[in-house]
């Protein structure tokens, strides 16, 4: 059964659906991974890094493939060369991309969409959405430390910080103390309760765990 990784074409998507080092696991199970050129250049794999852990390069990894791993939904020309019976893991957008979803069950398609997986403990490692919420999260902060023409202050002591900040702060790990400035709530949690002294007084609230 072959597991195929085609490149992404959805206007400025930089993700991959494999990365290299899980290309093992697949193999490990009796399937032949078939990834298609360049497929994670974008995302910093290149070919090479595939072929060292047992993937097949290919210029079309969609039209052999029983199992299509994707990222963004596939669009009407990849749909026309999916296999027919043939198997998609990704984010489909289901509720808003219908023609596509309509188009899949006619080729008769069994699509399995990531962002529907249930939040459940057993199904964690398969949580596309909240990880990809988190890296956004953290890439948004990033973006913004680099448009204020400023530094955000940041303390660290041997005690350890927890920030829990309101979601409408620009920097939501920046410190209680950018918290602060911003008026609003900042709640630091000292993990080591003899070191409590040490922390200087920020107006921030010591949580005892």
């Amino acid at each position: 059964m072959i597991v195929g990784v085609p490149n992404e074409t959805a206007p400025g998507e930089r993700r991959v659906a494999l990365v290299p080092d899980l290309v093992p696991k697949l193999t490990g199970s009796s399937l032949e991974v078939v990834v298609e050129a360049g497929a994670g250049a974008a995302a910093g794999f290149p070919d090479s890094w595939y072929q060292e852990k047992g993937a097949r390069l290919e210029r079309d990894a969609i039209g052999g493939a029983d199992i299509l791993l994707k990222v963004q939904p596939p669009n009407t020309d990849e749909i026309a060369r999916l296999r027919e019976g043939a198997t998609l893991i990704g984010f489909l957008l289901p509720y808003t991309n219908a023609a596509a979803i309509k188009a899949l069950a006619e080729r008769r398609v069994t699509a399995f969409s990531m962002e529907l997986m249930p939040r459940i403990a057993r199904a964690q490692p398969m949580d596309a959405l909240s990880a990809m919420s988190m890296v956004a999260g953290y890439k948004a902060v990033l973006l913004a430390a680099n448009r204020l023409p400023k530094f955000f202050p940041l303390l660290m002591t041997a005690a350890g910080t927890l920030i829990r900040q309101d979601a409408r702060s620009a920097a939501a790990d920046s410190g209680a103390s950018t918290a602060r400035v911003r008026a609003l709530r900042a709640d630091r949690a000292w993990l080591r309760p003899p070191l409590v002294r040490q922390v200087p007084d920020q107006r921030a609230l010591p949580v005892f765990l």
